[in-house]
């Protein structure tokens, strides 16, 4: 998975949040004692975004979108896209990297669960008996 889809992994649902609770006036800079830490964060990266994109009225519309509309995937897969295409400045991409949280660690619960933190390369099998075969 590549470093960009990671990166989207973490902003869209924070930006999402930050849309469902203030729709469109996502996009003013006005912070509300209120919001939680991913609303607030949604706002901030949404605003640096917005600030870079080469078309800021198109990451507007998504934003609108999904605010009349906060359970529409399609929305919110509209604003990924929109995310995804400011995100091609390498710039940028240092400067949300730095807003983003650490990741946690991978955590699994239950019998055969697996966990992966980062990528996996490999065969990753749970399961009595269970039979693998590499070849190459």
């Amino acid at each position: 998975m590549s470093n960009i889809e990671v990166m989207l992994g973490q902003i869209v649902p924070a930006a999402g949040a930050a849309v469902a609770v203030y729709g469109a006036a996502v996009l003013r800079r006005v912070e509300d004692e209120a919001a939680g830490a991913t609303v607030r964060l949604g706002q901030r990266l949404l605003a640096r975004i917005r600030g870079s994109a080469a078309d800021p009225a198109a990451i507007d519309g998504a934003v609108t979108d999904l605010a009349a509309d906060p359970d529409d995937p399609d929305a919110l897969a509209a604003l990924r896209l929109q995310i995804r295409r400011a995100l091609a400045d390498p710039a940028l991409v240092d400067e949300i990297a730095a807003l983003l949280p650490a990741p946690g660690p991978a955590q699994s619960s239950g019998a055969g669960s697996v966990a992966v933190s980062g990528n996996v390369s490999g065969i990753v099998s749970t399961g009595d008996g269970a039979m693998n075969i590499q070849r190459q």
